[in-house]
């Protein structure tokens, strides 16, 4: 079973409501994701911390419903 992409966006706006995300389905196949996430939260935190917040964000689904994630976070300004 494969996660959509809506509820990918709306389960990390859910965990992160300040955040700006964009995410892309990178084969078409609804396996493969890569996804912006830009959030105030992740000031003054590691790159694995801010990650970590974001696998979070997706109550276990990773690795599950969701096979693939590249994720990349940004420190809103």
């Amino acid at each position: 079973m494969s996660m959509d992409l809506k509820e990918i966006e709306n389960l990390i706006q859910e965990a992160l409501p300040d955040a700006v995300i964009n995410i892309q389905d990178l084969a078409g196949d609804g396996n493969h994701y890569s996804a912006t996430i830009t959030s105030a939260i992740f000031k003054g935190k590691s790159r694995i911390e801010q990650h970590k917040i974001v696998y979070n964000s997706l109550k276990g689904k990773m690795g599950n419903e969701l096979h693939a994630l590249a994720i990349t976070t940004k420190e809103k300004v």
